[in-house]
């Protein structure tokens, strides 16, 4: 419920009082986890009810507000009624935006098993800094958001050139901030990994190699996100499945081919690899489709 209204109200420009909403209930999650596992001793069931609890919050506040602020918004009665055209239409999106998440999903799963035979202090290196990259890329998967909106709603509009204004301006908002956090990223690379696990060199080694391979090159995921927000927005969300299974399909590919013999870092090198041969097929799709292909 807090995603439908969230990004309903990201459709029509307001952006800010989602995550405002997610602020106050993310902040509520962590004030119950600190009452109610080492406060009254609950335990996993602390974690969970507190999580259960700041959900609910987040979809019902946020309800409250679309429901009084946007009377537009409110469902109507008479409105309550199915359209085959648009349900067919809103299912095949959604299917396809449901098969790119699994197939992302299990490619992560097929190296994550690569990575576990590698021993203990490999899978507890990926997994810190796996964590990192969440935070890293995170902004940039939200740029791709916004970026698919826009877009969305100029090619509705059928406002070209702002499409196109708004490539080069998402292109250079995403490539700046990405750019920013790989250095960041590359440079304090150790230091991050220090704040999950401590003193242990062994695993801070591994993931600060990790790290410095990976997360230099944020810059192509950063371009990725914005070329499924694009394909998604035009109407073409089967590309986008089509991006993440050269990317992930690269990634395990090199991986399980290479990395057995050759080292654990074919594994790092192919997440970057995987992500710009995804942007080449992209950009030379787009420009196909731009030329009326």
């Amino acid at each position: 419920i807090y995603n439908f209204l969230a990004f309903l109200l990201r459709s029509i420009g307001n952006s800010l009082t989602p995550l405002w909403f997610l602020g106050i209930a993310a902040g509520m999650n962590i004030a119950l986890d600190l009452l109610l596992i080492p406060g009254l001793g609950m335990g996993a069931e602390g974690a969970a009810l507190a999580t259960v609890i700041s959900q609910t919050f987040s979809a019902v506040s946020l309800a409250w507000y679309v429901w009084r602020k946007y009377p537009g918004l409110r469902i109507r009665k008479e409105e309550t009624r199915i359209e085959r055209q648009r349900l067919k239409l809103i299912t095949g999106y959604s299917f396809l935006t449901c098969a790119q998440q699994s197939v992302m999903n299990f490619g992560i799963l097929m190296v994550q098993g690569l990575v576990n035979s590698f021993g203990t202090a490999v899978m507890a290196a990926f997994a810190t800094a796996v964590k990192i990259d969440s935070f890293a890329y995170m902004p940039v998967q939200d740029f791709g958001n916004a970026f698919s909106t826009f877009i969305a709603q100029n090619h509705g509009a059928g406002k070209t050139d702002r499409i196109r204004k708004g490539l080069k301006s998402a292109l250079l908002c995403a490539s700046a901030f990405s750019i920013a956090v790989s250095a960041v990223t590359f440079l304090f690379a150790p230091a991050m990994m220090r704040l999950f696990v401590g003193n242990e060199p062994e695993v801070i080694s591994i993931g600060a190699r990790y790290l410095r391979i990976e997360g230099g090159f944020y810059i192509g995921i950063a371009w990725l996100f914005l070329l499924y927000g694009l394909f998604r927005a035009i109407g073409r969300p089967g590309f986008s499945l089509v991006l993440t299974i050269i990317s992930l399909g690269l990634r395990v590919a090199i991986s399980y081919s290479l990395a057995p013999a050759s080292g654990l870092d074919w594994i790092w090198w192919s997440i970057p690899i995987g992500w710009f041969v995804a942007d080449l097929a992209g950009a030379m799709r787009w420009l196909t489709l731009r030329k009326g292909g």
